[in-house]
């Protein structure tokens, strides 16, 4: 599964654009995917105080989709 945001700059809000971070996990399921991303995603945003987090979701790898 992969862990989707999108992030704007704080100081900058129309700039935005996608991370996507590689969860250490296989399984499809996306409740379990959004269950236990809470953590990654409070570590993304400690690591990025510049940033803020717009939105997110998980997302099956292979099935990536265009946008957030």
């Amino acid at each position: 599964m992969f862990l989707l945001l999108s992030v704007c700059l704080i100081a900058q809000p129309a700039k935005c654009h996608e991370e996507r971070i590689n969860l250490s996990y296989d399984s499809p399921n996306t409740f379990i995917c959004l269950r236990n991303s809470q953590s990654t995603l409070a570590a993304w945003q400690e690591e990025h105080p510049d940033y803020h987090v717009k939105s997110w979701r998980c997302a099956p790898k292979g099935s990536l989709p265009n946008d957030l």
